[in-house]
């Protein structure tokens, strides 16, 4: 793995896929990331069956760096990172992300919120798995007291995520803006 630090905009390039499911999950118990039920819904989907082994470059922006200072909905906010040459990861890689990131800020407090998202909480961008609302939409990743964290997360496509909620993109193309 490589990681760049330009200030705000971090890079990682990662290996994503390639373990079973019960490999990937030792793998995470094995480092001490805690899970929330969410994340194992995630977990034991369908998608994580036969994930093939690939390298990603994941690129973390807020949503106002897309353009969005007043916040906006999931759909809007995965539409102008395509505008910005991002697009989503595949579904499997937040776990890995997780692997690769331990060493993640500790986030401020403990809060857990409902309606927003957690202070140092990085979104993991990836396909909506299923169009149920009630099943999780996604991962994040956070440090709560020392403790690396793989949570899933809901919500709907009318809600407005802040400015300032960040989120790990794949990047499509280099350039000004990605």
């Amino acid at each position: 793995m490589r990681l760049i630090d330009d200030s705000e905009r971090t890079t990682w390039t990662i290996d994503v896929g390639g373990l079973s499911r019960s490999d990937l999950i030792e793998r995470l118990d094995a480092h001490g990331i805690h899970r929330n039920p969410f994340a194992g819904v995630l977990l034991a989907d369908a998608v994580f069956d036969d994930a093939a082994r690939e390298t990603v470059t994941v690129v973390e922006r807020s949503v106002a760096d897309l353009g969005f200072p007043d916040g906006a909905t999931l759909p809007r906010v995965f539409d102008a990172a395509a505008r910005h040459g991002l697009g989503l990861c595949p579904p499997v890689t937040a776990p890995y992300l997780r692997l690769a990131t331990l060493d993640q800020a500790n986030a401020p407090d403990s809060i857990l919120s409902t309606g927003r998202a957690p202070t140092g909480s990085v979104n993991v961008a990836s396909p909506v798995l299923r169009a149920d609302h009630d099943y999780p939409k996604g991962f994040y990743l956070r440090v709560i007291d020392g403790v690396p964290w793989l949570r899933g997360y809901r919500c709907d496509d009318e809600h407005v995520l802040s400015p300032g909620d960040r989120f790990a993109f794949r990047a499509l193309a280099c350039g000004p803006n990605s």
